[in-house]
């Protein structure tokens, strides 16, 4: 994937449009991704008692994830949401902004 978890992205489709958030976590088997403020949603949580702890029931808001396709790298030179390619330099991939042609790795 060209996105990894801690990079900066844009949202470029859906409710969240223009929201900018870092990658929390990753999901590659899925070709999805969570991203930190985006794609809120909303969970009655019940009260359950788990060994020696209880769960608090409420309304839970977490991060759900979104398809990877629907965000874009955030390129730090240039500050706008960008592709990206791959250069290979001494048998190491580097990402690379199709734009300004900066390292991003």
């Amino acid at each position: 994937m060209k996105i990894k978890r801690g990079d900066n992205v844009e949202v470029v489709r859906g409710r969240d449009r223009g929201h900018r958030g870092e990658v929390i976590r990753v999901l590659p088997k899925e070709d999805r991704v969570i991203v930190q403020g985006a794609n809120i949603r909303k969970k009655h949580q019940r009260q359950v008692q788990a060994g020696s702890r209880q769960m608090n029931p409420g309304i839970i808001q977490f991060e759900a994830s979104m398809h990877v396709s629907n965000v874009m790298l955030v390129c730090p030179k240039c500050d706008r949401p960008v592709r990206v390619s791959y250069l290979l330099e001494d048998g190491e991939r580097q990402r690379i902004c199709r734009q300004c042609e900066a390292v991003i790795d």
